[in-house]
């Protein structure tokens, strides 16, 4: 067993990240200032896009993007039940009603050969979830956003870096959204993006994600600045902060380099554990694609192991392996099971991924030895071998 407990996630934080920090912390800038316009400059370099807008968390991009569509009350959003709450969440937050769609057993993504019965004429828009980093197969998405006048609103907050049919996921569609959380592929502490080709979008979040004032304070405060700002419609305050953004600024030039690290770590699980009959392996599709790797979520095949998930966690976690949930189906939580009349069996892939899935140790700085930890716990308790 390991002497010291091996998180399931843990971030690559560099010194130059940390002495930027520093730097706003000594130039009294603390909130929105030069530092977070300059890391949007890069992410929309980096994303090949015109507009990247960074706010406090991927759930306020999410919400505020709906409210850009003009998404309200009566209309209809579909989207998965095998995510976080949040995309769930921020329908409701608009008012609007949640319409789900089955994901696939093999990638947890959204099974677009369902969507088309979905779609009601109440139907405004289709939010595809990348599970894990994985894309999801956009192109029939926006076949029928296109036939149904439909808007996408892609929820990427796993998914920076990846690609599409050789594209960058934020590089081309309506709107996504990325998550900058802890344990994402890169991170600002907390915090979010949206990427947008709409000038008009791009305008609204704007506004909305501080107040709806014309000015936010780098143009109030700045030497050349004016304090008179005028409030064009009600807002909220989702804006990021300088200290965030200068993490941000050091994380985004070594995004590819840690996606690589997270590749290389995935493909080891996945030849190890090929013929490892207790988990079920995720599975990539035949699309071109650029897997982010964000997670690595196996699911355990309960009957053969004759332990639960959860007791397979406890047992990982007792030998300082940590692991995690990514996610349970979401249908079957209170609110949205008594809200909508949801219940077991609606979305049976779902649910049998939601009731066994288990996230292993993934992140750049993890080490090969520290990976043959977690191979050699699950050797130990499941008392077999794993092919070496």
């Amino acid at each position: 067993m390991r002497d010291s407990f091996l998180p399931f996630s843990k971030p690559s934080i560099s010194e130059a990240a940390i002495n930027e920090v520093t730097d706003s912390m000594r130039s009294g800038w603390l909130t929105t200032g030069p530092k977070l316009k300059k890391f949007e400059q890069m992410l929309a370099e980096y994303l090949h896009v015109p507009h990247a807008l960074c706010m406090s968390s991927a759930t306020a991009g999410l919400q505020l993007a709906l409210m850009a569509l003009d998404i309200q009350k009566g209309d209809e959003v579909i989207t998965t039940p095998m995510t976080f709450a949040a995309s769930l969440n921020v329908i409701e937050m608009v008012g609007a009603t949640v319409k789900l769609v089955d994901v696939e057993r093999d990638t947890y993504n959204i099974d677009v050969t369902k969507l088309e019965a979905a779609i009601t004429k109440n139907t405004k828009a289709i939010m595809p979830v990348h599970f894990a980093g994985l894309p999801v197969d956009l192109d029939p998405i926006y076949a029928l956003a296109k036939k149904y006048n439909l808007a996408v609103l892609e929820d990427a907050a796993h998914a920076i870096g990846a690609e599409y049919k050789g594209k960058k996921i934020g590089s081309f569609g309506d709107l996504q959204v990325f998550s900058f959380h802890p344990n994402k592929n890169m991170t600002t502490g907390e915090g979010g993006c949206l990427s947008t080709h709409s000038d008009k979008i791009a305008e609204q979040i704007s506004l909305l994600r501080f107040h709806g004032m014309d000015r936010e304070a780098w143009n109030r405060f700045g030497k050349d600045g004016s304090p008179h700002y005028k409030i064009i419609y009600p807002g909220f305050k989702y804006n990021m902060m300088d200290i965030q953004a200068a993490i941000g600024i050091h994380q985004l030039p070594f995004l590819d380099e840690f996606i690589e690290k997270r590749t290389a770590l995935a493909k080891r699980y996945l030849e190890k554990l090929k013929d490892f009959e207790y988990l079920t392996l995720p599975k990539s599709p035949d699309y071109q694609h650029k897997h982010a790797w964000h997670l690595f979520a196996p699911t355990l095949n309960d009957k053969l192991a004759k332990i639960s998930r959860d007791e397979l966690m406890a047992k990982l976690k007792s030998m300082n392996i940590g692991c995690s949930v990514h996610y349970e189906a979401t249908h079957l939580y209170p609110y949205y099971a008594n809200k909508y009349g949801f219940k077991l069996g609606d979305f049976p892939n779902a649910e049998a991924i939601g009731k066994n899935v288990i996230s292993l140790p993934l992140f750049p700085d993890m080490t090969i030895s520290e990976q043959d930890d977690v191979l050699d716990a699950l050797e130990q308790i499941f008392n077999t071998s794993i092919t070496n």
